[in-house]
């Protein structure tokens, strides 16, 4: 189980969005049970609404943001895709380097 803190700037977290957040929190989860912290900050500027996120894996963090001039929750899925997205990538790297060491022995 990870921590999840979820912060506004300019912006009120509302339950709807903590829910939305932590919806799509679950689908990072079931990629890896790795995760021990997840930082979430929403921003409001005048025309556009962002969304960043840091994640803690074990020797790792990923970041990433995603803005959007409509929507918040368009910028909080779009995020989580990116999240998704590098996740995957530092599977595949560690999966590699693990079958590179058990080949060279």
């Amino acid at each position: 189980m990870h921590t999840t803190k979820i912060s506004g700037h300019h912006i009120d977290v509302t339950p709807a969005i903590k829910d939305h957040i932590n919806e799509r929190l679950a689908k990072l989860s079931k990629l890896t049970d790795q995760i021990t912290s997840v930082n979430v900050t929403l921003l409001k500027d005048n025309k556009c609404q962002k969304a960043e996120a840091s994640l803690q894996l074990p020797g790792k963090e990923l970041f990433a943001a995603s803005t959007s001039e409509h929507r918040l929750f368009h910028a909080i899925d779009s995020m989580i895709d990116k999240l998704i997205r590098q996740i995957g990538k530092h599977k595949t790297k560690q999966s590699n380097t693990t079958h590179k060491a058990v080949l060279s022995n």
